[in-house]
């Protein structure tokens, strides 16, 4: 494993696309700190993001982890550059030659988006971590270690994004267009939900004929994993039940998502290796 890791990485050292997107990636993971200095002033009326609630533990881990996914767009541009890189650079065939097996080849890929996701896991975390200690009103150690469940989903969700992108610049071979490719899929999704709506007339996020199908495609059940955490607020919750609307979901990481996704991961990471071994290289 580490002796596939250390091949990825001198790769990834000696590619300053990478190394940019890389940066630019945890860079923006730690702009979430930066909420907690948003300040509004409307005459008497002051607002202090950070004093609605939003950096409470255990509140903290449902945030920090929807925000922080919204920019994983960065780190695929990574991995699927990698595997560009790979055919332009013709370093794929010459590690078949030097004696990596196809599998290893897979593997060290997919080592890598491991490290990737798990990276940006502990990295997350701390940042929660330190946001919570500063701002959160309850500081017990079992409320801080609640909900701890968001990680978990946040670690998933990534790695199953990866395995995709890994996955499309195998098939396409080109990064412009494995990213279009994933575009494409994200419409398609959404047309089909759109579909679905139309079909049942139902709200596609609640309605068991819309959910039920849909839960099953790649990118959806990869955003089912961590679902929207602002309903949990008190005041969207007051406002809410001001007008008899009733945001109380279950919104917590469901083993069934984390299933689905894990499933997804073996289908990409299992048609990469299928694909890589049928091609005559």
């Amino acid at each position: 494993m580490f002796r596939l890791l250390n091949i990825e990485f001198h790769k990834l050292k000696h590619n300053r696309a990478s190394k940019v997107l890389t940066i630019i990636y945890f860079a923006l993971l730690t702009s979430i700190a930066l909420i907690a200095a948003i300040k509004f002033n409307f005459g008497f009326i002051k607002f202090h993001l950070a004093d609605q609630g939003i950096f409470n533990f255990p509140y903290i881990w449902h945030f920090n982890t929807f925000m922080a996914a919204i920019f994983k767009f960065f780190l695929l541009l990574v991995i699927v550059s990698m595997m560009a890189n790979e055919y332009s650079h013709k370093t794929l065939k010459q590690n078949l030659i030097d004696g990596l097996s196809k599998k290893e080849f897979i593997l060290s890929k997919f080592y890598t988006v491991l490290v990737f996701a798990a990276v940006s896991t502990i990295f997350v975390f701390v940042i929660s971590l330190i946001l919570g200690l500063i701002y959160s009103d309850f500081n017990e150690i079992g409320i801080i270690l609640s909900d701890l469940d968001y990680l978990i989903g946040f670690f998933l969700k990534l790695t199953a994004f990866f395995s995709f992108g890994l996955f499309m610049g195998i098939l396409v071979k080109r990064s412009a267009f494995a990213v279009g490719g994933i575009l494409v899929w994200f419409f398609a999704e959404s047309i089909f939900k759109g579909f679905l709506y139309w079909k049942f007339g139902e709200n596609p996020q609640t309605s068991p004929n819309t959910s039920n199908v849909m839960q099953f495609f790649p990118l959806e059940s990869m955003s089912n994993l961590i679902k929207q955490p602002f309903t949990r607020l008190n005041a969207v919750q007051t406002a809410g039940k001001q007008v008899g609307q009733d945001f109380a979901q279950n919104i917590g990481v469901q083993w069934y998502d984390m299933a689905i996704a894990s499933a997804w991961i073996f289908i990409f990471i299992y048609l990469s290796f299928a694909l890589l071994k049928k091609r005559d290289l």
